[in-house]
């Protein structure tokens, strides 16, 4: 038997966290331990997307970078 989801009390404003936790707990029918798995599982993605879009945007720069320097030619 699940606990019933908590509903924070009417005209109290949540925090951007609050707020979150709330919609990952409701989704999981007040199941906290179902809605903290999800929550770091989401969290966990978000960052290595954030890390792969990182390294492709530093390969980008470092590539650029190379194209612009001087032939190895003409360095002095």
């Amino acid at each position: 038997m699940h606990a019933r989801p908590y509903e924070p009390p009417v005209g109290i404003k949540l925090s951007e966290a609050e707020a979150i936790a709330l919609a990952y707990h409701r989704a999981a029918s007040g199941d906290a331990w179902t809605a903290l798995v999800r929550a770091i599982e989401d969290a966990l993605a978000d960052l290595t997307e954030a890390e792969r879009r990182s390294m492709r945007r530093d390969r980008l720069i470092s590539r650029g970078y190379v194209r612009g320097a001087a032939p190895a030619g003409d360095r002095q």
